[in-house]
């Protein structure tokens, strides 16, 4: 029987102000509530889990490297404030890469729940006391069929929608 519960965090537009093919830290920043969101969520028993599409790769804009660099750079500024990821999820394919190694259709690119289905799996989580935080529709589409409660974040106080999705 699945024991952990989960919140799951869209990144760009959710975690971070959306900058086009986000993959340098000096061009990150986050949303309003964002940290205090990550560190509510582990204060309450929940794991903070990433997932996100990250197309840049598959475009050729910039290596997977450049992507697990950033993510790292993430958990170092949220350990400064008492709070963590426990894991991101990724997807660097794209059906029309410029890198043929990465042009594909995969489940694992949202709206397809591969991503969320494999941390479901890798860390025991169950998925009906667990939610999926995005900005967009394909966040929501990816929990639902992942057997997850998608809640749309359309801005304001990160932290304020992760609290009052839990209380609903």
């Amino acid at each position: 029987m699945p024991k952990n519960k989960a919140i799951f965090f869209d990144r760009d537009g959710t975690l971070n102000v959306d900058v086009d093919y986000l993959h340098d830290p000096a061009a990150f920043a986050w949303t309003e509530g964002a940290i205090d969101a990550v560190r509510w969520a582990n204060a309450h028993g929940y794991l903070a889990i990433v997932v996100t599409n990250q197309s840049g790769v598959a475009r050729g804009y910039f290596p997977e490297r450049d992507v697990t660099r950033l993510h790292d750079w993430m958990n170092a500024e949220l350990q400064k404030c008492g709070a963590h990821i426990d894991a991101f999820y990724y997807c660097p394919h794209h059906p029309a890469a410029k890198i043929p190694a990465y042009r594909k259709d995969c489940d694992c690119r949202k709206p397809a729940p591969g991503l969320l289905l494999r941390a479901l799996r890798e860390y025991d989580i169950d998925p009906a006391a667990s939610l999926m935080i995005g900005d967009a529709r394909r966040d929501i589409t990816c929990a639902e069929q992942a057997g997850v409660r998608g809640v749309l974040y359309t801005g304001g106080d990160l932290c304020e929608a992760v609290r009052g999705a839990i209380n609903t």
